[in-house]
């Protein structure tokens, strides 16, 4: 089995593939991760706890955009593993013609949800929108040309901004309000984040597929923490939660097919 990790911001999420099906998915806090032992202590239990014997793993793919936490996490999969971990980084197979001007400056989830994405679609023009902590934005052309895109402040930071930076702002739950006319402070933050976020991710979707695709209509492909709050909005063709996971999956499979 193949253990696949995403090292975010926020979180670390972890998918289980058993070939192509991915069984089992689970999130930690990034901050604090812990030391090396209690993480893997932590990936053993919580596999046994799914019915999963952590000796059937046999391999780990890691994507990450803390590298702080790379260490420990790799340390943590040498270990408890016995594998010496895939890592999604500049220069590994992807499938993908990165036209970044420093292909090396794109961050290794935002190149997993493009490979993904592309798997998902072939000869598809594609925008993926990843709603985590930043709100990223991919655009994929259908012969494979990763072209870049955009990268705005996630509705999470975003809130969390309001209510640590001001002082009679408070912090609020974070969820779609039911108008965009505010009777509370709440309320009004609340509208501000949704309604904000959704006329951010709708422009910067217009102006993206213009310049890229000038006369079509890409597909737009949603993934992370947050799309969901966005599900109804009519934003997204598709929201795969497991993107990122799925182009890890991916990518590992690229550069190690025919090593064993």
């Amino acid at each position: 089995m193949l253990i696949c990790l995403d090292i975010g911001n926020t979180h670390l999420h972890a998918g289980v593939f058993d070939g192509d099906r991915l069984l089992l998915q689970f999130r930690k806090t990034t901050h604090p991760i812990g030391s090396s032992d209690e993480i893997g202590v932590f990936f053993a239990a919580v596999l046994r706890e799914n019915g999963i014997d952590p000796r059937t793993v046999r391999e780990v793919a890691i994507c990450s955009v803390v590298p702080a936490v790379l260490y420990t996490v790799r340390s943590a999969a040498i270990k408890y593993f016995k594998t010496t971990p895939f890592l999604l980084q500049a220069g590994v197979k992807t499938g993908l013609k990165i036209r970044y001007r420093n292909p090396a400056e794109v961050g290794a989830d935002r190149v997993a949800n493009a490979i993904a994405a592309r798997h998902r679609h072939p000869g598809r023009p594609l925008i993926v929108v990843d709603c985590g902590t930043a709100t990223t934005f991919d655009v994929v052309t259908p012969s494979g040309e990763y072209l870049g895109g955009a990268i705005l402040p996630g509705v999470g930071v975003a809130a969390e901004s309001l209510s640590s930076r001001t002082a009679r702002l408070p912090s609020v739950e974070i969820e779609r309000p039911a108008a965009a006319l505010g009777r509370t402070t709440a309320e009004s933050i609340q509208s501000g984040l949704f309604h904000g976020h959704v006329g951010a991710i709708r422009e910067l979707c217009a102006r993206l597929s213009q310049e890229a695709f000038p006369g079509e209509k890409p597909l737009v492909v949603a993934t992370g923490g947050f799309s969901r709050l966005f599900g109804d909005a009519g934003l997204f063709d598709e929201i795969v939660p497991e993107l990122v996971l799925e182009g890890i999956a991916l990518a590992h499979g690229m550069n190690t097919a025919g090593t064993e």
